[in-house]
């Protein structure tokens, strides 16, 4: 079995590419690779494109993460989605925004174009002058969408959303069924599309780090966090030290309150109102504490390129020492409510089973992976500072079930209890950014050898692992950016955990997920 590494050699190496490699390869080793991903030894961490190239970011089966790049000749590459299904959408979207073309893809059919921008591939060279060949503006978006077919004795469909009831994105998910079981689920989405990239290219730092916070509400800590450690291994820039553990502490917030929101939430679609009220006032309980540490309760635009944007004041402090007393106080018997529910166990326990092959294959990470048997978290491996130096465990079980991953949850708020508990007393003084604009490569964009510069990151959001990926060119603007959300491993299994439960079922494997519209739409 080839090592990444040696892919990356056998190519060639971009020089100004940090802090994992890239190479421009040929397309027999851009085939290789794929053998490596369909034969189950490496992971896919994401796939996008420019123009006229298509990248794709690989984990070895040592967790050695690099970068490869095919050049497109006539706009054409071979198809990865052909022999690893977790590169299927990820193609369908590089194929809607730059019209390259994946020879060999099993589905060819449109992933985010709906048939509504006004014109064809916006990303490709020169698009702005193309007229889109899709349906008027005014025809329905499902109209020409080809769902899969399934064949049966007394099968039907119901189609649900994209418009749903209460506060949630659009989402269409089309499911066949046979009486009450789901025989298939198809999901269609795309609908909530902002064009993170195209916003991206030629602005400077500073606004493409408002984007790309602005990417997923919900993890905006974690996108902000993934952009600005990209564009600090780019431009060689250091950070802060109190920075650094100041980031560590908003995204354990973060994680705290969309974990206690979850909880409530899946608790909720099996008719337990109760667990639902309670979280919601933890929940609610930390929006608050973040909101007096760093001047938002989301946090959002709290961290950026080279350190924060906002100290931790003692009052600050206070208000985070008091949120986790009380959930500390508060959480054990919300748990043992959980755990000695009969009714509401019988929900969750053996629903939406989902099998640790297939999120092996996918490389699904956070809860959906940790609570199928995948140990990934990125916060220890591959690993970013001031995880080295913080005690804390990955919780890991093998059933996959709803119930699995309400633990998964359950555990990771301890967890990140005791983290903000380690880094409030560990906090060490000092400043809390450095200017990014200053930086010696950032003036001109440019390296010592010319060319610009890229840089990677991959931080642990709350859903898993978010990949951020930029190349910063002259004046130091953005020439491309891609954002990866964790969801786009992740929705594609839910279609699968669905199958053979009942219809009724699939709000709480549908809640148990939680995956992002608005991250996977970009």
């Amino acid at each position: 079995m080839p090592a990444l590494t040696d892919l990356i050699e056998a190519g060639r190496p971009v020089e100004q590419h940090a802090p994992w490699r890239r190479a421009v390869v040929a397309p027999k080793i851009w085939n290789l690779a794929v053998e490596q991903l369909a034969a189950g030894h490496w992971s896919l961490l994401g796939l996008w494109a420019e123009p006229d190239t298509v990248h794709m970011a690989l984990l070895d089966a040592v967790r050695d993460i690099g970068v490869i790049s095919l050049k497109c000749a006539g706009g054409r590459y071979p198809s990865v989605g052909q022999r690893h299904p977790p590169a299927l959408r990820l193609e369908r979207a590089a194929a809607d925004l730059f019209g390259l073309l994946p020879q060999g893809l099993p589905d060819t059919r449109r992933w985010l174009d709906h048939g509504q921008w006004g014109v064809s591939h916006p990303l490709a060279a020169g698009a702005l002058a193309a007229e889109a060949s899709a349906a008027p503006a005014h025809a329905p978006a499902m109209a020409s969408y080809r769902f899969l077919p399934a064949e049966g004795e007394s099968l039907h469909q119901i189609p649900v959303g994209p418009v749903h009831a209460g506060i949630i994105e659009p989402g269409h998910f089309r499911f066949t069924a046979s009486g009450e079981i789901v025989v298939r689920l198809e999901e269609r989405l795309g609908y909530v599309h902002k064009g993170i990239e195209g916003l991206m290219a030629g602005s400077p730092v500073e606004r493409a780090a408002k984007l790309a916070g602005r990417t997923s509400g919900d993890s905006t800590v974690a996108y902000s966090l993934a952009f600005a450690r990209a564009v600090e291994a780019a431009l060689g820039v250091e950070v802060p030290l109190r920075a650094v553990w100041l980031r560590a502490l908003m995204a354990e917030l973060e994680r705290l309150a969309n974990h206690l929101g979850d909880i409530g939430a899946i608790c909720n679609d099996a008719a337990f109102v109760l667990m639902h009220a309670h979280c919601g006032v933890l929940r609610e309980r930390v929006l608050r504490a973040s909101d007096a540490a760093f001047g938002h309760r989301l946090m959002r635009d709290r961290i950026v390129p080279g350190g924060v944007a906002s100290d931790l004041s003692e009052e600050g402090t206070a208000a985070v020492r008091s949120v986790v007393t009380e959930i500390r106080q508060r959480f054990p018997h919300l748990v043992e409510l959980y755990d000695n529910t009969a009714s509401l166990q019988d929900r969750t326990v053996a629903t939406g089973r989902l099998k640790p092959a297939l999120v092996r294959q996918y490389a699904a990470g956070g809860y959906v992976g940790r609570a199928s048997g995948r140990e990934f978290d990125a916060r220890r491996s591959p690993g970013y500072p001031p995880y080295d130096e913080l005690a804390f465990d990955v919780p890991l079980l093998q059933e996959g079930d709803v119930n699995a991953r309400v633990w998964i949850r359950i555990r990771e708020v301890e967890q990140s209890l005791s983290l903000t508990e380690q880094i409030l007393q560990r906090l060490p003084g000092g400043p809390i950014r450095v200017d990014v604009a200053g930086a010696s490569v950032a003036q001109t964009g440019v390296t010592k050898t010319g060319g610009p510069c890229e840089g990677m990151a991959l931080v642990e959001g709350f859903r898993g692992d978010i990949l951020a990926w930029l190349r910063i060119g002259e004046g130091g603007m953005i020439e491309c950016c891609h954002l990866r959300d964790p969801s786009w491993f992740q929705w594609p299994l839910l279609e699968a955990a669905i199958e053979g439960n009942i219809v009724a079922d699939f709000p709480l494997c549908n809640k148990s997920f939680n995956c992002s519209y608005s991250g996977h739409d970009l």
